[in-house]
């Protein structure tokens, strides 16, 4: 049943492209039928090839599965719209296996590991962020108002995280085109975090960036995290509670995040 509506798997030891240099210049989800690709952006960039990430080959804490390592980098996906349905009425879960360094300040507390924040007006999407003393936190955008943060634009957060060391984090958001629920996990099928969003079927997301919480060609790195991701999965659905209860036996399984 975790495979149905598996919208995108990116896995840090499969279809990894490097550059001469031994950075990323794409990483391709591993959905057959769906190999979503997420590619280098060196518009905006002052020096060329900086904004892609490394690989590391083995990390020994998740069992010896590689990572790609972000500091202040970007990886795109150039559909527009692939990801779009995510928060307007189908909901979503998606799941990250992250580690996190001390954050270099860009905009206050928002340095993104992912993100499909549509690039003008209120910036409706999702977001995966931490604080800048590391506190991870996961938001709706539902594109009714600009603030930050209000009922339109939910900050759930869970304590801060120590550096180096790696945990699950998933975010669930409920089908519905109502006021629907919010749910946010750190290594627990227990929510660290919830909130609520009326959805706005109207809304209109943009492209998905990994290492960055959109297509931010103007200032790219500002709003990105420094930190490592080793697996990255999204489903175009909410998971119930025993489906979730599984992902998170299987991925702490494979990965341990919480150590040896």
């Amino acid at each position: 049943m975790l495979f149905r509506s598996l919208l995108l798997d990116l896995d840090a030891s499969k279809s990894v492209e490097l550059d001469a240099t031994g950075r990323v210049v794409k990483w391709t989800g591993c959905i057959p039928g769906q190999p979503f690709e997420f590619s280098k952006q060196d518009e905006g960039r002052a020096e060329p090839g900086s904004g892609r990430p490394t690989l590391r080959p083995s990390v020994a804490e998740i069992g010896a599965q590689p990572a790609l390592v972000f500091l202040q980098q970007e990886l795109v996906c150039r559909d527009e719209d692939a990801f779009d349905s995510l928060t307007t009425g189908q909901g979503h879960t998606w799941a990250a296996i992250v580690s996190v360094r001390e954050q270099r300040v860009g905009v206050v507390d928002v340095n993104s590991f992912f993100g499909n924040l549509h690039n003008a007006g209120n910036y409706e999407g999702l977001w995966g962020c931490f604080t800048d003393d590391r506190r991870p936190w996961y938001g709706v955008r539902n594109g009714r108002s600009f603030g930050r943060f209000d009922a339109n634009n939910p900050q759930m957060l869970a304590p801060p995280l120590e550096v180096g060391r790696y945990h699950l984090l998933v975010g669930r958001m409920q089908a519905g085109t109502g006021k629907v629920r919010l749910d946010f996990f750190v290594d627990s099928a227990t929510p660290a975090s919830t909130a609520e969003i009326q959805v706005s079927s109207s809304a209109n997301p943009s492209k998905l960036a990994i290492g960055q919480e959109r297509d931010a060609i103007e200032h790219p790195g500002h709003e990105s995290f420094d930190g490592e991701i080793a697996r990255l999965l999204i489903w175009q659905r909410p998971l119930d509670d025993t489906e979730l209860a599984s992902l998170v036996a299987a991925l702490k399984k494979r990965y341990r995040p919480d150590g040896p």
